[in-house]
């Protein structure tokens, strides 16, 4: 694909404000996209921790039977959708749910403004009230 150059010398100044314009509307598009994307991935990891801890603990909060769910179902995962699904994500996938059990109930808004680095760094705060202020606060960024 080729780039090309636009003088914008030659431009109007009706034509770099239309130009600016579509820009615009790109950018705006993009930035939505990109959270409605990650928003998706980011209640995905939460719903895949869920299902982890009900297959492997019975919802309780150490598994009785060792780690082979979560190994076999990375190499699972990695056979078929490649990278991105090692044990040690998993595993933070599965924390992810039982650090917030309640996520689900956090608005979708608060969730597309946090990506999902945010979030493991979140999770690693021990105290509830804080974790969940820094959530909530996302609402408004």
């Amino acid at each position: 694909m080729a780039k090309y150059k636009v003088n914008t010398m030659s431009l109007t100044k009706n034509d770099k404000q239309f130009f600016a314009e579509i820009a615009g509307l790109l950018y705006k598009a993009r930035d939505a996209a990109y959270k409605t994307v990650n928003t998706m991935m980011i209640q995905t990891y939460w719903q895949i921790g869920r299902r982890i801890v009900e297959r492997e603990q019975g919802g309780k909060i150490r598994a009785n039977y060792g780690e082979y769910l979560i190994v076999n179902l990375s190499r699972y995962l990695t056979d078929i959708l490649g990278k991105g699904f090692s044990e040690a994500n998993l595993l933070n996938f599965r924390q992810f749910y039982l650090t917030f059990p309640e996520f689900s109930q956090f608005p979708t808004r608060c969730v597309g403004n946090l990506g999902w680095s945010h979030f493991r760094i979140i999770m690693r705060i021990e105290n509830k009230k804080e974790r969940n202020y820094y959530i909530k606060e996302n609402i408004y960024a």
